[in-house]
C-alpha cells in the first residue's frame, strides 16, 4: 500500500518544492500549510490550509489520516510543544540520522538537550535504534560514548560518572563502550550513544553547520506515531520524507 507522509510547509520555501519533486510517486504527500498558500504549491501535491499548520498536521497524524510526519518548516517549538500534549510526554526523544562528509551514515542519540540524561533513557536509545540501524542496512553495533578514555579515570568526577554510565549502558545492552574516540567509533558502528543531551547536540551541530555532513531526520522514538523531525540545515527534506516512509512501512503488519 502508498504511504502518506505530512510534510510542514510554512510558506513555499524553495525546499518545500525541491522535496515534492523528489519523492514523485514514491509518498503521497500531503502538505500542512497557512492559508493563503496552497495556490503556490502547484499541482504536484495536496495542500492542507490551516490557521495552526503544526496543530493540523499532529492531528491528522493522530487521526490516521497520514502514516508518518515530517515537520519540515514548521516552527519547533510550537510543533514539538503540540506534539508533546498529543502524545502525553514530558519530554521528546530522537535519534537522528547523520551523514558525515565523506558519506558515513550513522544514528546519533540523544540530540536534544533535555535528552539521554539517564542509564535509562540510554539503554532505551540502544535499544529502538539498533532495530532501526538494521532495518537500514547500516553497520552491525552500538557504540557508548563517554568523557574521556579510561586511562582519564579520576581527573575529575564528572568524566568518571559518565565512563561508569556507559560501562553499566553496554553491560545491561551488549553494545560497546568506546570511551570518547568517536571518530573511530563513526563508521564502525551504526549506531552512537553520546555521553548526554548537551554532548549528542554539540556533536550534531558540528557535524551538520560545520563540518559539512548531513542531517537526514530525526525520528521520535518515545511516542507511538512516527514522527520526524527535521533540521533548518537540510537541503531539502527528500530524505526526511523517505526516512519516515520507511519508518511506516515496518510499522505496517
Amino acid at each position: 500500500m502508498p504511504v502518506t507522509v505530512g510534510l510542514g510547509a510554512a510558506s513555499p520555501d524553495p525546499k518545500i518544492l525541491s522535496t515534492v519533486r523528489a519523492v514523485g510517486r514514491e509518498v503521497d504527500i500531503i502538505l500542512f500549510s497557512p492559508p493563503g498558500t496552497a495556490g503556490s504549491f502547484g499541482d504536484a501535491a495536496t495542500v492542507v490550509e490551516a490557521v495552526e499548520p503544526e496543530v493540523a498536521l499532529i492531528e491528522a497524524l493522530y487521526a490516521g489520516r497520514i502514516d508518518a510526519a515530517v515537520r519540515g518548516t514548521l516552527p519547533a517549538s510550537s510543533t514539538l510543544k503540540y506534539l508533546k500534549q498529543t502524545a502525553g510526554v514530558e519530554c521528546l526523544e530522537r535519534i537522528a540520522l547523520l551523514e558525515t562528509a565523506d558519506g558515513r551514515l550513522f544514528l546519533l542519540a540523544p540530540v536534544g538537550v533535555d535528552e539521554g540524561w539517564t542509564v535509562e533513557e540510554k539503554v532505551r536509545f540502544v535499544r529502538i535504534g539498533r532495530d532501526i540501524a538494521r532495518s537500514f542496512g547500516l553497520a552491525e553495533g552500538v557504540a557508548i560514548l563517554s568523557g574521556g578514555r579510561l586511562g582519564d579515570i579520576g581527573r575529575h568526577p564528572s568524566v568518571d560518572r559518565t565512563m561508569a554510565d556507559a560501562e553499566l549502558v553496554a553491560r545491561l545492552t551488549g553494545a560497546e563502550h568506546t570511551e570518547i574516540l568517536i571518530e573511530e567509533a563513526v563508521g564502525r558502528y551504526g549506531m552512537v550513544v553520546a555521553p548526554d543531551g548537551i554532548s549528542g547536540n554539540l556533536i550534531f551541530r558540528t557535524l551538520v553547520f560545520l563540518g559539512a555532513g548531513a542531517g537526514h531526520g530525526a525520528p521520535v522514538v518515545n511516542i507511538d506515531r512516527i514522527f520526524v523531525d527535521t533540521s533548518r540545515a537540510s537541503a531539502d527534506y527528500t530524505n526526511a520524507v523517505m526516512l519516515a516512509k520507511s519508518l511506516a512501512q515496518l510499522k505496517s503488519p
